[in-house]
């Protein structure tokens, strides 16, 4: 669907652009498209140039890098050891036999 209508519209600049170009000579069909190349080269660079040169420009506030804290947890001294948890419920006893 998508790739339809993008060749359509394709189809419609190219169809566009030839009758623009038709009517002139072939020298100067020579000079419109070496110009057009030239001006659209030049945009390109600028742009690509202009990107990278305010890449590391910071216009807001930059980030800071701070070091994690330790997680600080609230656990009672009980639940820390289910083994000792279970034997705390058995009376063991010892027998004299």
């Amino acid at each position: 669907m998508i790739r339809k209508i993008i060749q359509r519209v394709n189809e419609w600049l190219e169809d566009r652009l030839r009758s623009l170009i038709r009517p002139l000579s072939p020298d100067a069909r020579v000079i419109v498209i070496v110009t057009m190349l030239i001006v659209f080269s030049g945009l390109s660079i600028y742009m690509t140039v202009s990107s990278i040169y305010n890449l590391g420009k910071g216009k807001g506030e930059q980030m800071q890098i701070e070091q994690i804290e330790t997680l600080k947890l609230q656990v009672e001294q009980q639940q820390r050891d289910s083994i000792n948890n279970l034997n705390n419920h058995y009376q063991y006893e010892r027998s004299s036999e």
